[in-house]
């Protein structure tokens, strides 16, 4: 990987980097000829790992990522890849009940039969972008049908989702939160509006009242992240900077779709949270993996996704809120995800460095191009929206 430590590290051109670099890399190395579904890991050198077994998450993750990818360039690679994927996704990966597998061996038979949440939230999300890139309405049909399985089979008598069809513990807000954004995403695909909600705003609204009544932490305004199965926070629990912002982004959006303004205070309350207490005082000033309820550091080491959710706050704030300070903390965390993280001549990235910036030596899986991708596409989207 190159060094990045001595100069301005962020790519000019967002979009070209995007669709010329990054994109068809990893669609290169993701979708193999002759194999089912996607490659899920790469080793420290960037080579495809094959493990014995694929998933669900992974599955939707890189669905969406090939979606979205198709989107910023219909004339690339993405949209084929994306059709691999769903391919993929409802031969091997859906279970006759209308879920989804966990996971499953490299034959395309389940190894783990429960339906996860937070993989289903993905599926959902990916099914929307799917339907914007190709507008086949089999997408929709698919995504309220899997909905329907999960109203079924893991809504919770205290309120929300369990994590999986098992009750596994402890309950988690971060799966409700991409459940958010994936009905926020088939929302506008089904033509609702704050003018004429349909299902999906109505069901965005109800995830958005379990944050409400559930996930914050009163005595600070955060955002708590384990539960036992009664929604009562579990002692000791950290609190994921990343996490914070990635709420930020969602309801600033929740509002531009439902026009509802008393979610303004929470967001403000995570953003100042996560800036205080999650952004590192020190060099290089990147978001840490985790804190406690105080703000007090409980892991220092910073993975690569808190930063891009720090980014796609700052975008949002800036262009629904009007807010200089946060606009002008885009370009510098640029720098910093290109400078520690990404590669901008291949489009691969380091996963986790140290507190100091330092690479930490760890595989790489694919599927966290979603948070790289999402962020970069919002850029994208506000300059060129500030420019029109």
């Amino acid at each position: 990987m190159s060094d990045y430590s001595s100069h301005v590290a962020a790519p000019r051109d967002l979009r070209q980097w995007l669709n010329q670099i990054a994109l068809p890399s990893f669609a290169r190395i993701a979708v193999r000829p002759g194999e089912e579904g996607y490659v899920e890991f790469l080793t420290p050198s960037f080579v495809a790992d094959s493990k014995p077994r694929k998933s669900t998450l992974s599955t939707g993750r890189l669905l969406y990522c090939f979606s979205h990818a198709a989107i910023l360039d219909p004339r690339g690679p993405g949209l084929a890849a994306a059709r691999h994927g769903l391919d993929y996704l409802l031969r091997r990966c859906a279970n006759p009940e209308g879920g989804f597998y966990r996971s499953l061996n490299t034959d395309g038979s389940p190894l783990d039969n429960r339906c996860d949440l937070g993989d289903l939230g993905f599926v959902l999300f990916s099914l929307g972008w799917y339907h914007r890139a190709s507008g086949e309405k089999r997408a929709l049909e698919i995504a309220e049908r899997t909905m329907r399985f999960m109203e079924i089979h893991l809504a919770s008598k205290a309120g929300g989702f369990q994590e999986d069809t098992l009750g596994t513990l402890p309950r988690r807000q971060n799966p409700h939160m991409h459940l958010l954004e994936a009905c926020h995403i088939l929302a506008e695909e089904s033509g609702e509006s704050a003018s004429a909600p349909g299902p999906w705003l109505s069901r965005a609204r109800k995830l958005v009242d379990l944050l409400r009544r559930k996930f914050i932490d009163p005595s600070n305004g955060s955002l708590i992240e384990q539960f036992d199965a009664d929604w009562v926070p579990v002692t000791g629990a950290g609190r994921e900077p990343g996490s914070h912002f990635e709420w930020v982004w969602a309801l600033l959006h929740h509002r531009r779709l439902t026009g509802d303004d008393s979610v303004l205070p929470i967001a403000d309350g995570f953003y100042r949270f996560a800036l205080e207490h999650g952004v590192d005082s020190e060099k290089p000033h990147l978001a840490f993996d985790a804190v406690d309820g105080t703000g007090q550091i409980l892991a220092a080491t910073k993975l690569m996704w808190p930063q891009t959710e720090a980014i796609k706050a700052f975008v949002a704030r800036a262009e629904f809120l009007g807010d200089s300070d946060a606009a002008g903390r885009i370009d510098t965390f640029l720098d910093l995800l290109f400078r520690h993280y990404v590669d901008a001549e291949t489009g691969f990235f380091c996963n986790q460095v140290e507190r100091d910036g330092k690479k930490r030596v760890v595989e790489m899986p694919v599927r966290v191009l979603y948070h790289l991708e999402l962020a970069l596409a919002e850029v994208i989207r506000w300059r060129e929206k500030a420019r029109a």
